[in-house]
This record gives structure tokens, sequence and C-alpha cells, in this order.
């Protein structure tokens, strides 16, 4: 069991979707004025679980059962004091040699990479501005060339549940536009990895496809080509990357800046990516920034669309453990057409827990 008790006290500048972890900044409304907001919360902390069958069919299998408490709120005059249990990952994996069977919920093969934070956990950093994250049921099967000269090269392909990425109810679900296409999302990519522990390195290449229904019951194609990085640069720098190119990308953890079709039938297009570089120059401190951009197609959207989100991060983290401490500066610039233009918040985090 791995756990991490975390508090987030936090300022942000300017109106944004989410107070505690940003994605994107929104216009000011007459029931939401512009203003500055500070508080703090205790909904990224987080409990692991593990577990290992060391012999199973002539292979092993392992589980694990990852949860946090940002599932939002019961409505309460307590605030933010009453978060609800979520599922973040909940995966079983068998392996036999260079095969392996995974199910449950976990990362897109084509998007298994997120950045370093202790201010962003509910949502990765750069989500909505190049980081295509969100966490999926899926069946996936890899499997694994015998390594040469250290680089061992492997493929992977995916099942997962189709997703829009729009909102559920509190209690009652029902199908969304991707459920309704009555088809799996499908997902592939080509890997290499080297190394191994904290040495580790993998380059990916992959893509997306699926369907979501417009306004006439058509099905409309999602679909997205993928590279990743993440790799040592030496004994101390972390180097984190993704890019991608696709259309109606919003279940995917917010590919478009969330947006699917804006204009009935039409799938909002989209580039994207980011990159972050991390200094370990001790085991206790990490200092990390990085910058992310998600760029829709301007045709695709209408007069209130999001055009455009770019966001900076720069965070130090000291860890001795059990004590962590994180400071994170985030600024976040989302374009849209006139008269909002472009608007700016920034968002000052700083993290302090325990890890057990």
């Amino acid at each position: 069991m791995h756990g991490l008790v975390l508090m987030n006290a936090f300022h942000t500048t300017a109106n944004v979707n989410n107070s505690d972890v940003p994605q994107f900044a929104v216009p000011a409304t007459a029931a939401t004025p512009a203003a500055s907001t500070s508080s703090a919360t205790v909904r990224q902390s987080r409990v692991t679980l593990f577990a290992l069958v060391p012999e199973f069919s002539g292979g092993a299998i392992k589980g694990e059962l990852d949860v946090d408490f940002f599932g939002g709120q019961q409505p309460s005059t307590g605030g933010r004091t009453f978060p609800l249990l979520r599922i973040r990952r909940a995966v079983a994996e068998a392996t036999w040699n260079r095969v392996a069977l995974l199910v449950g919920q976990e990362s897109p093969p084509i998007a298994a990479v997120s950045p370093s934070s202790l201010a962003s956990i509910g949502f990765p950093d750069f989500a909505g501005a190049g980081n295509l994250w969100l966490w999926i049921p899926q069946i996936r099967v890899s499997a694994d060339l015998a390594p040469t000269a250290g680089l061992r090269v492997g493929a992977e392909l995916a099942a997962l549940a189709p997703t829009s990425g729009d909102p559920q109810g509190a209690f009652l679900t029902q199908p969304d536009v991707a459920e309704r296409s009555a088809r799996p999302f499908l997902q592939g990519r080509l890997r290499g990895r080297w190394g191994d522990g904290e040495r580790l390195g993998e380059v990916s290449a992959g893509g997306h496809y699926g369907w979501i229904l417009d306004g006439s019951g058509n099905r409309v194609p999602s679909r997205a080509l993928a590279v990743s990085i993440w790799t040592p640069i030496g004994s101390r720098v972390e180097l984190r990357a993704e890019g991608f190119t696709g259309q109606a990308l919003a279940g995917l953890g917010g590919g478009g800046i969330g947006q699917n079709l804006v204009r009935d039938g039409v799938p909002v297009r989209t580039v994207g990516g980011w990159g972050q570089l991390n200094l370990r120059p001790s085991p206790q401190w990490e200092l990390g920034g990085g910058a992310g951009i998600d760029d829709p197609d301007d045709e695709d959207l209408g007069d209130a669309s999001r055009l455009r989100n770019l966001a900076l991060e720069g965070h130090l983290t000291w860890r001795r453990l059990p004590a962590v401490v994180a400071v994170e500066v985030r600024h976040i610039r989302t374009r849209y057409r006139a008269p909002a233009g472009d608007l700016r918040a920034t968002h000052i985090n700083l993290g302090m827990g325990f890890e057990f």
C-alpha cells in the first residue's frame, strides 16, 4: 500500500473553470464577476493498493487500485471538506514472458505520460492544454521482441470504453454520444524502452480511432496520431513530452480544450502537445518546468468557443520521506473571440503532505 496525505493551499488570480486545479480561463459573467480566490483542499490525497501473484497459469498476475478524493463534493455547509472518493486506475495485468494482457481502467496507450506535479493530481498538468490523459476502462494486449543492445521494442493494441467527455448525472448514468455509437474506441502504439527503475526511458508513437454521434445520429470519427517520450538525460535531468493531432478528442482528457462538436456534424480538429524538463540535483530536490498548448481549428468553432489554450508551469519539490513539500506556479492563457479575447490567469499552489 502507498499513500499520500496532501493539502494544497492555492491562490488563483482570475476566473477559471476549476479553482483548485484549473485547466483554462473563463470569461466573467454577472453571476461570476472577475475575482481572485484563495483557499485550500485535501481532495488530492491518494491511496494506491498493489497485489502480486508471482505464479499464475505459467506467468504472473498483478493488480493495482488507485483512488483519490477528487470525485466532486457533497453539497454541504462544509464546502470542500466533503469530497467524494474517486477511482483513478483499477487494473489487473497478466504477463507471460514477453506478452501481457491488461484489463481495467488505465491511461490510453497513446497517452501514458503525464507531467510531474503535486499541485495537479486530480487533473494532470496541461490537461486541456496538450495533455491527453483520461483513465478509461479497456482491454489491452502487449508484446515485446527480444531485447537488442539494451533496447526493448514492443507493440500494444487496446479496445477502450467509448467516452465523449460529457458530464454524467449524480447517480444514474445514461449513454453519451460516444457510447451511443455502439462501437469501442480502438488504439495501438509502437514503443521502445531502455534502462530500468528510475533510469527507465520510453518513446512511442500510436493512433486512436473511435466514433461519436451528431444531432442527426450519424457517426462522426474521433481520431488522433500521438507521439510521446519519457527519458532520463544524463544522471540528473529528465524529459517528458507528448504531441498529437486529431479531431473530436474531448473524451481523451479534454483534447480540443474539451470540445467535440461545436457545430453539429463538424468535428473539432486540433493539434496540441506539452513538454516538461525536470532537474534533480539531489534525491530530495526537484526543480522543473514546462509548457503545453491545445490549438483547435477556428473554422470548426463557434462564437463562444475556446480557440486556443496555453499553459506554462514551474515547480520546486522537496522530498525527505515521509515529508513532501512543493510549490508550483501555473500561468494560463485562453483565447476567445471578441469581445472576450485573450484571458489570463495565474495559479499559485503550495502542497504539503506525508507519504507512506
